[in-house]
């Protein structure tokens, strides 16, 4: 992505995430740099993009309105429950992962374009809370050759040629998301002329763009339903789980709390699938989850934490 681009987008996310109220589109055009100079109609083409874009990448922007009197002319806005994750902590060796790991944007790229973002909406009078903006921090690694090229052909909303299987496909990309430890990307294959799913480190060679920008339109629907196939099996057996409070979110949602909670700790019920993801999504939670039962989960997670242990033997 172009960083003209990528700033055009971190500005209007910024703007939608820290703003207390619905913001309007014509406010919003003041505020972000990159709509500056366009004429109406270029704007208009481009506002709609940048949403299309930000919503395909998984960013809830919900429309409405604050004003009374003046409900036929809508506002936009992140909400910050669904946007943002709780505060996470992480051992020593688990911090070493993350920082050795490639980021998916270059925070040095982007700083400068947020300085200016926050700026506008002060001298506008909106009162931004800069404590939100940690949400934008980038922990995800994207190091498939795939995913740049998908990523750009995704913005443009263009066709893209890659090999799938020993298969050429000619796919419309709708979500790049990162699920289960891995990026996939949900899209038109016209080649089966149906929706599929496809694993970024299974694409083989290039994704080579075809056709013109424009070419097709986003779906209107949520992405979760557009990766609906990589939700696990039919859970068929429960872990009884100590969780310290307000950690591991990714797991309390799908799971049911136990009476007797301690002052930090609280117990939960997790259904899962076995064989499925579940030891990973553990995993994640490092020292602020621990499973109490059964045993053979137990045993699998603390082999996969001795497993990352030693990979980071000699690591500093």
């Amino acid at each position: 992505m172009e960083r003209r681009t990528s700033e055009r987008l971190v500005n209007l996310t910024i703007a939608l995430l820290t703003a207390r109220t619905f913001t309007s589109k014509d406010r919003l055009r003041d505020l972000v740099e990159g709509y500056h100079g366009l004429n109406d109609e270029n704007f208009d083409r481009q506002f709609e993009r940048d949403k299309d874009t930000l919503r395909a990448f998984g960013v809830p922007i919900e429309t409405g309105t604050d004003e009374r009197y003046f409900a036929d002319e809508p506002g936009y806005r992140i909400r910050q429950d669904d946007f943002e994750l709780p505060p996470l902590s992480f051992t020593p060796a688990e911090v070493a992962v993350l920082v050795t790991a490639a980021q998916v944007w270059q925070q040095a790229s982007t700083a400068e374009s947020t300085t200016n973002a926050l700026t506008k909406l002060w001298a506008s009078g909106v009162e931004p809370d800069t404590d939100r903006l940690a949400a934008l921090r980038p922990h995800i690694s994207a190091k498939e050759p795939a995913w740049q090229g998908l990523w750009n052909a995704l913005q443009a909303r263009q066709y893209v040629n890659f090999t799938y299987h020993g298969v050429i496909r000619r796919v419309a990309p709708f979500v790049l998301a990162y699920r289960h430890g891995a990026w996939y990307l949900a899209g038109f294959d016209d080649t089966r002329g149906a929706p599929r799913l496809f694993k970024l480190d299974r694409i083989q060679g290039d994704v080579a763009p075809t056709g013109e920008p424009g070419a097709y339109e986003l779906p209107v629907t949520s992405a979760n339903e557009l990766l609906s196939g990589l939700e696990e099996a039919q859970p068929d057996a429960t872990a009884l789980l100590e969780v310290r409070n307000g950690r591991a979110p990714w797991l309390t949602r799908r799971a049911e709390p136990v009476d007797g909670d301690a002052e930090q700790w609280q117990r939960w019920s997790l259904p899962y699938a076995s064989g499925g993801a579940v030891v990973d999504d553990i995993a994640m939670g490092g020292a602020d989850v621990r499973v109490i039962e059964p045993p053979e989960l137990a045993d699998a997670v603390a082999a996969h934490h001795q497993a990352l242990l030693s990979r980071l033997e000699g690591t500093p």
